[in-house]
């Protein structure tokens, strides 16, 4: 019998895939335990939320990655993705791993204790069913790991299961996950831990920030006749270093941009609305300004009993037409006097703005003072001032017409938009309704319940919401999944309601609503589930590229995808994000272009070829490399990233060789096309079967989505074969799959032949084929994006379109990391055609 690894060869891969210069993570193996061994249980915040499930055994913690977490109900098996053995010290630490570090997230001790095998360990795990019972503080009771596949494999899964005992509680009467949420060492929540709980302290997470370059200079401009506001971008704690922004109160009201050209005076709601004729005083207000051109931002307000915006007045005011003591609030001037001041610091912005409207502005006018206090200490003061939160915004910023990391919200409670699909009925002596119910729309443009709200309503809103109500009754339910167990009245999703609340459970819901108005200003079909990123992620977004800067961006506000509310100046800016990330994969190849000039849902364009340059930085090749044609293209730098952007094009695929070696391929592409009727379960599963045929194959394989909805797995190889012969081989490859497991595989495109199958697109290898770019947007409705993974994290994902252009940010930190050794590994596949039986064109 094979002896066992001491700690610290076991901790060999852990220490690996670590930069302990630059995490907090503990590099030492730790003290194990005498007598009984411990557990714990880490929540860990990272790409997706998710719990390291640590048993210590030999002197290491043996780890295993629960997406889901453990569960109480034993008729629920949870998937556990085995992976690296964690250090016996690593059961202490709570806190924050750096950006571009491996795991990079937050980590709370979710729970810890005691755990005691049944039989010998070893040899249950080795066999690949281990039996063993827990003493921890959430989780008693007897447990089941069990491995679903074969031992070998480099991220085995398995399954947690809970056993039948005085421990067991059904999930619909308990979720322990929800239920308790936080940690049992610090009682904090996970996007909230201590900075290192085992004493060592890491590097800071960012460098200091660097010197600030001179202010641009205002230019002159003609006043713009539209203007898309900036929006915030929702935070789940304040940044590290509070003296790089500055801190306004964040308004309970509508966001209104005035225009003010002569004697013309506008007011503009966020989405071009013009409700001048709705505010006739705060018209005549700003027409008092001294100042012949402007585009001012602000908040409209109406002070409720204790002085602080209260909502549901100001949605009263409107519907009374009585707007007299609405308040204007205003934090930005991004034109004033002829001037574009877009470019400016936010400080130097404000300055002119402090100047316009002097020491005793008109009535019904006011500055938005920015406060000189940490965030956490403004954050708490908004509480007992009735403010729903704060807002934060980074010195030196520019002013842009999109959601941005340069301006963000922090709540002092969790608030946002949802869609009333239905209502119950009245119970007792209640008029009107019982709840409303309430949902978002997905990525796909599908509206999801998220629960109801039945608090928060007097007698004159029942009656008056009750009266909407009947004008957009409806016989069908406009959710997706009809709510289980919930008898409704149905309306058409039309109405947007603003509501607090406690907190999301793993399900989706709402609890603790409380109804805090309706709103008149915002679309229903662009209400979304508010996803607030953490400090790392508002980090990692990059100022705006020289290139940038250069471009005029024309009909920057147009909206491209009606799913989303994304617009076109969203997307440009997007790439401008995303370009240094992008272009290891653009440079040096020939490029395909896929232009929607209606946006998603409209006509597609897809071009290989150009005869001139219409496009500043995308390069015209050498005719003789495609004959026949026009020349191809190849984009190799930002500037032209973003000219694509600006000429409307969505998607950028490549070829799998480069320019300069055109007819000998350096890659092969799997494209893993799911049928009618495929499970994300079963596309998982099938990705990760087409690994195993590559690891048999001795060939190296990486990972990313498609942003639709497929998996993509590369093989970079050497130049030694012409495009028959990788086609060839890549054909051979897709039939041994259909004929080995063809109740998963099949080798013929269509979709009459892949119903509940999946087609691996070897198509994607002959000369002129491409296969949509890491870090593209897709031209599907949400704006799905194509990203890099490592293998460990496919059983996490959610589908093939976990990120798009509005959520990209929280994974920009991690970046092109999972692709990291793909040069290194490039090998040839002589051999791996031999194994599989296949003789390539002209071969002896």
């Amino acid at each position: 019998m094979a002896s066992r690894p001491r700690a610290s060869e076991a901790l060999a891969p852990y220490r690996r895939k670590r930069d302990f210069k630059k995490t907090p993570e503990p590099r030492q193996v730790g003290r194990a335990s005498r007598g009984a061994h411990a557990f714990v249980v880490q929540k860990h915040h990272a790409r997706q939320l998710h719990y390291d499930f640590r048993l210590e055994l030999d002197g290491t913690l043996k780890s295993w990655a629960v997406p889901k977490g453990p569960c109480l109900d034993p008729s629920v098996k949870r998937m556990a993705v085995h992976v690296e053995d964690h250090p016996v010290s690593y059961a202490d630490f709570e806190g924050t791993i750096p950006p571009r570090q491996y795991g990079a997230g937050t980590v709370i001790v979710w729970d810890r204790g005691e755990w005691e095998a049944e039989g010998d360990a070893r040899r249950g795990l080795a066999e690949g069913k281990l039996k063993f019972e827990l003493h921890g503080d959430k989780l008693r009771g007897h447990w089941t790991l069990v491995r679903m596949r074969g031992k070998g494999e480099k991220q085995e899964p398995w399954l947690l299961i809970k056993e039948q005992d005085a421990e067991a509680r059904p999930l619909a009467d308990y979720d322990v996950v929800e239920a308790e949420p936080d940690s049992v060492l610090t009682g904090r929540d996970v996007d909230h831990p201590p900075d290192v709980t085992y004493g060592r302290k890491a590097e800071p997470a960012t460098p200091p920030a660097p010197r600030k370059a001179a202010a641009p200079k205002p230019r002159r401009a003609a006043l713009p006749e539209r203007l898309e506001p900036e929006l915030a971008t929702l935070a789940s704690s304040p940044p590290p270093v509070p003296d790089d922004w500055l801190y306004e109160l964040k308004f309970d009201g509508y966001r209104v941009l005035a225009r003010i050209e002569g004697d013309e005076v506008q007011c503009i709601t966020r989405n071009g609305n013009d409700w001048t004729s709705k505010l006739p005083a705060l018209a005549k207000a700003l027409a008092k300004l001294s100042t012949r051109s402007a585009w001012l931002d602000g908040e409209i307000v109406v002070a409720g009993k204790n002085g602080a915006p209260d909502f549901q007045a100001l949605q009263n005011a409107f519907d009374r037409r009585a707007t007299a003591d609405i308040v204007y609030w205003l934090f930005d001037a991004p034109f004033l006097d002829g001037e574009d001041l877009r470019a400016l610091p936010v400080e130097e912005r404000r300055a002119r703005l402090v100047q316009l409207l002097g020491k005793k502005p008109p009535a019904g006018l006011r500055l938005s003072e920015a406060f000189d206090a940490t965030p956490r200490e403004l954050l708490a003061s908004t509480v007992d001032l009735g403010f729903e939160g704060i807002i934060g915004k980074r010195k030196g910023s520019a002013y842009v017409s999109r959601r941005s990391p340069d301006w963000i919200k922090l709540k002092n409670q969790r608030r946002q938009e949802f869609a009333i699909g239905g209502y119950t009925a009245p119970k007792g002596s209640r008029t009107g309704f019982g709840s409303l119910l309430l949902g978002v729309y997905d990525n796909e443009g599908r509206l999801q319940y998220c629960g109801n709200v039945g608090t928060g309503f007097d007698t004159g809103r029942l009656a008056d919401i009750k009266a909407k109500l009947d004008r957009l009754a409806s016989d069908e339910c406009p959710f997706e999944k009809r709510p289980a167990g919930v008898e409704a009245h149905w309306v058409k999703p039309k109405l947007v309601a603003e509501i607090a609340f406690g907190e999301w459970t793993r399900d989706g819901r709402v609890r603790q609503a409380v109804f805090q108005g309706l709103r008149s200003d915002k679309p229903a079909s662009q209400i979304r589930r508010e996803q607030a990123q953490p400090p790392a992620a508002i980090r990692q977004a990059q100022r705006a590229s020289p290139a940038m800067k250069e471009l005029n961006i024309t009909h920057a506000e147009r909206v491209i995808d009606k799913t989303s509310g994304v617009t076109k100046g969203e997307l440009v800016a997007y790439y401008d994000q995303v370009g240094e990330l992008m272009l290891p994969h653009l440079k040096g190849r020939p490029v395909a272009l896929v232009r929607a000039p209606e946006g998603v849902g409209g006509e597609l364009f897809f071009q290989k070829h150009a005869s001139k340059n219409e496009m500043q930085g995308v390069k015209l090749l050498d005719p003789a490399l495609d004959p026949d044609h026009e020349p191809l293209l190849q984009i190799d730098s930002v500037q032209g990233l973003l000219s694509a952007a600006q000429m409307n094009v969505l998607e950028l695929h490549t070829w799998n060789a480069t320019s300069g070696a055109i007819d000998r391929p350096d890659r092969i592409t799997l494209d893993l096309d799911p049928g009618e009727g495929v499970e994300w379960a079963t596309m998982q599963e099938a990705t990760l079967l087409v690994r195993t045929l590559l690891d048999e194959l001795a060939l190296p394989a990486f990972v990313k989505t498609s942003g639709g909805k497929g998996m993509h797995v590369v093989v970079p190889i050497r130049r030694h074969y012409d495009w028959d012969a990788v086609k060839g081989f890549a054909q051979a490859m897709v039939i041994h799959l259909a004929e080995t497991i063809p109740q998963r595989f099949v080798a013929k495109s269509g979709p009459r032949n892949r119903v509940g199958k999946i087609f691996v697109d070897y198509l994607r290898n002959g000369f002129g084929a491409t296969t949509v770019s890491a870090w593209s947007v897709r031209s599907r409705p949400g704006l799905g994006v194509s990203v890099p993974i490592e293998w460990d994290e496919l059983p996490m994902l959610q589908n093939a379109a976990q990120w798009t252009v509005r959520t990209i940010g929280e994974r920009l930190a991690v970046g092109n990391k999972p692709w990291a050794a793909m040069e290194k590994s490039r090998k040839g596949v002589a051999a791996a055609m031999k194994r599989l039986g296949y003789a390539p064109p002209d071969a002896p």
